[in-house]
C-alpha cells in the first residue's frame, strides 16, 4: 500500500516526512499557485526534502500533446529522480501518454473520473491512474465504487497500472479506497496525521506511563532499570 502526501507546502512535507514512512509527494497546479513562489525551485526544493528515491508526481498545464511532451521531458530534466509526468485524461494527453511512454518517462494520469477513462489511460501507458474520490461523491456519485470498478477490470483483464486514489476529505474514505482495492492513496497532511491517530491508541500509552512512573518513579525509562 503507498502512501503519498499531496501538497506543495515545504514545511509540511519535511514534517511528515521526518515522521511518516511516505513513498512520495503529489502536487498539482492549484497547490503549486498556492505557495506563490517559483515554481521550479519549489519542485526541486521537494525532490531535495524527500530524496531521489520516492515518487514525485508533477503535473503539466498544456491542453495540446505535443506541448504536453516537451513539458515531460523539460520537468524529467530539471526536476529528475523517481518523477511521475501527471497528465490530464483529455483527449490531447492520452495522446501524449503514448508518446511520453516511448521515451521512457513515468506517467500517472489524473484527473480520473469513470473506469473508461483508467481503462484507456492504462493502454495508453500509464503507470498510475488517479480517480478522485471526493469530488465525485460532491456531485451525488459514488467515488469508492469507481475505485472499485477500476480495479475489478484492472484484475481481469492483468492490467498492471496501479490505482493512486486521490481527493479525500475524512479517513473514512482513504479507509474505503483501500478495501476498494486501490494500490495507494494521496492525501493532504491532516488526513496523513490522522492515519496515525485514535483517542485509544493516546489512552492506552498515556495509561501504560501512569502507572509505570507511580512504581518506578516519574521520569525513569527502561534504559535506567537494573
Amino acid at each position: 500500500m503507498l502512501i503519498l502526501l499531496d501538497t506543495a507546502k515545504i514545511d509540511l512535507i519535511e514534517k511528515a516526512n521526518e515522521i511518516l514512512p511516505l513513498d512520495g509527494v503529489t502536487t498539482n497546479p492549484s497547490l503549486i499557485v498556492k505557495e506563490k513562489t517559483a515554481f521550479i525551485t519549489l519542485l526541486q526544493e521537494i525532490r531535495r526534502i524527500i530524496g531521489t528515491e520516492k515518487m514525485l508526481h508533477v503535473q503539466v498545464i498544456s491542453k495540446k500533446a505535443e506541448e504536453i511532451v516537451e513539458e515531460a521531458m523539460y520537468l524529467n530534466k530539471v526536476i529528475g529522480g523517481n518523477l511521475y509526468i501527471k497528465v490530464p485524461v483529455i483527449p490531447q494527453g492520452i495522446k501524449a501518454m503514448k508518446i511520453i511512454k516511448e521515451k521512457g518517462l513515468k506517467i500517472t494520469a489524473t484527473a480520473i473520473f469513470t473506469p473508461q477513462q483508467a481503462v484507456l489511460a492504462a493502454k495508453a501507458g500509464a503507470n498510475f491512474v488517479a480517480p478522485y474520490v471526493n469530488r465525485l461523491d460532491n456531485i451525488s456519485a459514488n467515488g469508492i465504487n469507481v475505485v472499485a470498478e477500476i480495479a475489478k477490470i484492472y484484475n481481469m483483464f492483468s492490467i498492471k497500472t496501479k490505482i493512486l486514489a486521490a481527493s479525500f476529505k475524512n479517513i473514512q474514505q482513504v479507509h474505503d479506497a483501500c478495501l476498494a482495492g486501490a494500490h495507494g492513496v494521496t492525501v493532504p497532511y491532516d488526513l496523513a496525521n490522522l492515519l496515525v491517530h485514535h483517542p485509544l491508541t493516546e489512552e492506552s500509552v498515556e495509561k501504560f506511563i501512569s502507572d509505570w512512573e507511580d512504581f518506578y518513579g516519574k521520569g525513569k525509562l527502561t534504559k535506567d532499570m537494573k
